[in-house]
């Protein structure tokens, strides 16, 4: 962990006729700041315990926080700047902050700048004018099911504070979440509701600001900071409850008065921090929902192991199973069709796509209803190899194989962004046959425009310009004019596409050969949220998953929608082999110049864990799944404890300049 800077103090003569009367101690921001104590400054006014402030920091400026008053120490110091809001972060918030230091520990600077955003430092009084909040005439939330009903009086009459709302998809779990949302505001309570991703955030929005035009925020890394900037202060100044809407980002909004929280796809990885503070948000909101005394509700068809496990035990479960929508007559939903992708028969028409899927394609297009297709891969071919000398092209700087992307001509490194131009002839043996091999989204659409010419086909992955991108064309895929979506796992996360149809998954046992204990896992939940998209009641839906081993547990168990049968199977391989909910982890690793030094580096450190304590479970050093990134080469241990304290006070002997990771979501 970083070693502690004993500069508690920011000291500068000032003159002997300063006239300051009031003394703070301020965590700051800058990112230069590594320490962990705050620092003092002075000031002119008196400012109130949790105030946001401009502060002095080696010749530059930084944001701040008041964390308290303190009697004038022997030395001049630095004064505060500026008040950049008038009243103070809300208690709840600054509480939470104080927690995440200590559950999940970083730098000060870091956990700090999760609650006030850069973007607050080029604020100017021109800047702070409240955005307009929507004046549309809010539209009645229609009727509620019994189910519904049900699971609303549960949740209500819970002792427990978090609460898994367990809904299969189609069974309207996002009409649940209105219904507390508006229970919330009736009570002059704010709400917080999540998205795993920015893309996500259409869909919800819409249908909050349908029913509560004037109270919905969205708060997100992709609008611009003076819009962002503009957002925050008007969350924070507030004097009315709002409606804040996000990415996990959003979790952070100075709100007041919070009375509920919600985790939608609260399952999804995206909700864990890959950068320090390398937080986890259902985690994180638990925390804040206690210290609001407010109530927070994951929903999830596919609830994380852990989280079932845990909140059957420690909170409560709201099952909900029926459709919200009464199916249509002749719209029965097909049991899903697995075809081996070893049968090569069923493969005349398409390298990639089967038969029996573009024969439906074709009947949903006649029907004038909607296909999508997806893969988990980005680009046009996976690999680029000789077929002679074998030799394949791969990223310089990390250990990943490089995609080709035809539209570009270009190969490219999904890791580290490395570009260059396809070889025309193999760099090691000068032969000319260099080939393409495996099939990204780019090339099924490829194939899909050849053999449909005449419908339209979109694309939908992590390459889209923003012209291109799911939030800009949400509306097109809603409408249905869009015949046939193409993408990666964001056409999976909780659309409801009315004239969807027809569903193919190009690869669908591909997440099961990553080396982690969550790979059956991500696979269920991957799978059983394609096959959601169509079993909603809306039209009669046909589901394709093409696999090299479909009689998977992970599968066969999501095909036939056996949620609980999955659940005991794997609750039983946790608790053998020592993963969470049993123990809590720890990834260690380090980055060197050479695999060597970053071998033996880990060595030296797993031999000292192992002497400090007996009682942990330290793996052997491994390198890590992707070996070499950006030139440095990284190894990684994996420590195990049942108390999840042992695992704070190996963070806090970690030499400097190490990377850790408490509660990972994968191993990788």
């Amino acid at each position: 962990m970083c070693q502690v800077i004993s500069t508690a103090f920011v000291r500068i003569r000032l003159g002997e006729n300063q006239k300051l009367s009031n003394y703070y101690t301020v965590w700051v921001t800058d990112k230069r700041y590594r320490g962990d104590q705050p620092l003092t400054y002075a000031s002119e006014s008196k400012l109130d315990l949790g105030s946001i402030i401009r502060v002095p920091f080696r010749q530059k400026t930084s944001l701040g926080l008041v964390v308290s008053s303190v009697d004038r120490p022997d030395f001049e110091l630095k004064e505060v700047e500026s008040v950049i809001a008038k009243a103070p972060l809300p208690p709840s918030q600054l509480s939470l902050l104080k927690w995440m230091v200590k559950y999940y520990p970083a730098p000060i600077s870091v956990e700090l700048q999760l609650f006030l955003p850069s973007s607050l430092s080029g604020t100017k009084d021109e800047d702070k004018k409240v955005p307009k909040l929507s004046k549309k005439k809010e539209v009645s939330l229609p009727n509620l099911t019994i189910e519904q009903s049900k699971a609303i009086k549960q949740i209500e009459q819970s002792k427990s504070r978090t609460i898994l709302l367990h809904g299969e998809t189609g069974s309207g779990k996002t009409r649940v979440y209105l219904e507390l949302v508006r229970k919330a505001l009736d009570q002059n309570l704010s709400a917080i509701v999540l998205t795993p991703e920015i893309g996500l955030t259409t869909q919800l929005v819409s249908s909050l600001r349908a029913s509560f035009p004037d109270k919905v925020v969205l708060l997100h890394s992709a609008v611009n900071p003076k819009a962002r900037r503009s957002r925050w202060h008007q969350v924070h100044d507030s004097k009315t409850p709002l409606i804040v809407v996000g990415p996990r980002s959003a979790l952070f909004a100075p709100l007041k008065d919070v009375g509920l929280i919600v985790i939608d796809e609260a399952h999804e990885q995206a909700y864990k921090q890959e950068q320090q503070p390398r937080y986890q948000t259902t985690r994180v909101a638990a925390k804040l929902a206690e210290l609001s005394h407010s109530k927070l509700i994951l929903g999830s068809a596919t609830p994380l192991i852990s989280d079932y496990y845990m909140l059957s035990r420690l909170g409560e479960i709201v099952r909900m199973s029926g459709l919200a929508i009464k199916p249509k007559e002749n719209t029965v939903i097909q049991p899903p069709v697995t075809i081996k992708l070893t049968d090569k028969d069923e493969f005349s028409r398409s390298r990639w796509l089967s038969n029996e899927l573009l024969k439906s394609i074709e009947q949903s297009a006649k029907s004038g209803e909607q296909s999508m297709i997806f893969l988990n891969r980005r680009g046009t071919a996976l690999t680029v190899l000789c077929n002679v000398c074998g030799w394949h092209a791969a990223c310089p700087n990390c250990s990943n194989s490089l995609t080709y992307h035809g539209d570009s001509h270009s190969i490219r490194c999904h890791n580290c962004g490395f570009s260059s131009k396809v070889p025309t002839n193999c760099p090691v043996c000068r032969n000319h046959d260099v080939i393409f091999k495996g099939a990204g989204t780019k090339a099924i659409v490829e194939d899909l425009k050849k053999i449909f010419p005449m419908l339209s086909i979109s694309r939908f992955d992590r390459d889209n310009k923003k012209s291109e991108s799911l939030s800009e064309n949400y509306k097109h895929l809603l409408s249905g004019k869009i015949d046939i979506a193409v993408g990666t796992q964001i056409l999976t996360k909780g659309f409801d596409l009315p004239k969807l149809s027809t569903v193919g998954v190009i690869a669908a046992d591909s997440s099961l050969a990553f080396p982690d204990y969550t790979a059956e896992e991500r696979t269920y939940q991957l799978l059983a949220q394609v096959i959601g998209r169509v079993s909603r009641g809306h039209t009669a839906g046909r589901v394709f998953l093409q696999a090299y081993n479909p009689n998977n547990p992970a599968i066969s168990l999501a095909t036939r929608d056996r949620y609980l049968d999955f659940y005991e199977e794997q609750i039983k391989q946790r608790s053998i082999f020592k993963f969470p909910p049993f123990y809590y982890l720890l990834k260690i690793s380090t980055e060197r110049a050479s695999s060597k030094s970053s071998q033996d580096a880990i060595a030296e450190l797993t031999a000292k864990i192992k002497l400090d304590s007996s009682s942990l479970i330290v793996s052997e050093p491994m390198p890590a799944f992707r070996e070499k990134i950006r030139g440095k080469f990284i190894w990684q241990i994996v420590v195990k404890a049942k108390e999840r304290s042992a695992l704070l006070k190996v963070i806090e002997k970690l030499p400097q300049g190490w990377s850790y990771d408490i509660d990972p979501s994968n191993l990788l």
